[in-house]
């Protein structure tokens, strides 16, 4: 399975993009760097027989690499241009996260058939409310200077 995936690679990287960097993993996985668009993808063997685990993530700055973004399952017997298709939707979404937002405006929708890495959602918050640990806080503090300044004002 290895070498037929490094096979595989070696065609996709060619497909997308002309500048890429092809190497294996301890994991027995192959992964295509784009250094240039700053991208990578990741093929790693799953536990069916055809089938081909796709990861796409981000390079940072000094060459490291972010956790993947987008991930899906795709047979490798479906072709190389099933799977460039599908590393390309996996780039965009990825690219699409990282994207700025402009304020009041919010981030585009995840595809439904996409997977998340292994971390766990953010808590969504409630905009900009102030929650009731802050009033707390707030009523704290506002309590300490009323105390000094009326120990202040007592003494003279």
């Amino acid at each position: 399975m290895s070498v037929q995936l490094r096979d595989v690679a070696g065609e996709l990287a060619g497909v997308l993009w002309r500048e890429h960097t092809v190497y294996r993993e301890r994991s027995g996985g192959v992964v295509i760097r784009g250094e240039h668009v700053r991208r990578w993808i990741s093929l790693a063997p799953t536990g069916g027989r055809d089938e081909v685990l796709v990861r796409a993530g981000r390079i940072l700055d000094g060459g490291t690499t972010a956790p993947a973004r987008s991930e899906a399952v795709v047979p490798l017997s479906a072709g190389t241009g099933v799977l460039a298709a599908t590393c390309r939707r996996l780039l965009a979404e990825t690219a699409a996260d990282v994207a700025p937002v402009a304020p009041g405006r919010t981030a585009p929708k995840r595809s439904k058939g996409s997977k998340r890495s292994g971390k766990a959602a953010r808590p969504k918050g409630r905009g900009k409310h102030t929650s009731f640990g802050s009033w707390v806080i707030l009523a704290c503090v506002a309590g300490v200077i009323a105390l000094y300044i009326y120990s202040t004002a007592m003494r003279g």
